[in-house]
């Protein structure tokens, strides 16, 4: 069986075992979907990336994503994480922006002293998601709909819903109930209070997939968090979101809006190394 060179790396935290693990497949240009796939549903993490040559000028390297159960377009951890590992296994170190082909297009990536950071895509849709949906969600998540101070679409390859509630502590009490958020990708999102929560981050974020689990740390929903939530002037152009607190994780993302783009950010670090026959 041919083997490749793998990677399994925390995303979103200087700390091992404090983020969101990813599992990255060096050189897989010659294996089918299928093998992707049923290698992503073996492995049982959130996303599993397969890295190869680039097919579209003016990119580094070419990856494609993969959850358990279904292909994605684009996904925020996973594009810090494939690149990650892709400095360290071509041994190039680009001075500028380092470019990324995915089902999404071509995404830049840079390196912001030991953090990466991507520009957020923009969103496939976006806009007030209709009554009944929030309300269904609402009782999905074990909250009164009057809780909920807005809801947007944020949708950037995985069709997140996202909610903005009114604190970080209204978000951390969310119990949800998988049967009824069956097919739907949720995000919510509240602000700390610096008395109560400190002042490490501005606001905490859960995501709840649409495979009935929570996701440690989110690339694509902080995106598309800020790029609602900037643009409204909800949040400040430059701030940092906690992630994973519920699942004990310490995850923080690094949001900072630089003209018409939005840096999404966060360190990486690898934790195991070796090889995977295929």
């Amino acid at each position: 069986m041919p083997r490749f060179s793998f990677q399994q790396v925390d995303v979103f935290s200087s700390r091992p075992m404090r983020g969101n693990p990813l599992a990255v497949v060096v050189g897989a240009d010659d294996l089918s979907d299928e093998q992707m796939q049923a290698f992503a549903n073996w492995t049982n993490l959130s996303e599993t990336t397969f890295l190869m040559e680039p097919s579209k000028a003016g990119a580094d390297y070419r990856v494609r994503i993969f959850t358990p159960i279904q292909e994605l377009p684009f996904a925020g951890h996973p594009t810090l994480g494939s690149c990650h590992v892709w400095l360290a296994h071509s041994g190039k170190s680009p001075s500028g922006y380092i470019v990324q082909e995915c089902g999404a297009g071509l995404v830049r990536i840079r390196r912001d002293g030991t953090r990466l950071s991507f520009a957020a895509p923009p969103l496939n849709r976006s806009g007030p998601v209709d009554p009944t949906l929030i309300d269904r969600i609402a009782h999905g998540l074990g909250i009164p709909a009057t809780l909920i101070e807005d809801a947007n679409w944020i949708d950037n390859g995985p069709d997140w819903i996202g909610l903005l509630l009114p604190s970080r502590r209204d978000v951390l009490a969310v119990r949800p109930d998988y049967s009824l958020l069956k097919g739907l990708r949720v995000g919510v999102i509240g602000r700390f209070d610096p008395e109560q929560d400190g002042a490490d981050a501005m606001f905490e974020v859960r995501a709840f997939s649409n495979r009935g689990t929570e996701d440690p740390v989110t690339g694509s929903l902080n995106a598309g968090f800020a790029q609602w939530l900037i643009g409204a002037g909800i949040a400040p152009s430059d701030y940092i979101a906690a992630q994973g607190t519920v699942l004990g994780r310490a995850g923080r993302v690094h949001v900072r809006q630089e003209s018409s783009d939005i840096w999404i950010g966060g360190e990486v670090t690898s934790c195991i190394q070796g090889s995977v026959e295929l």
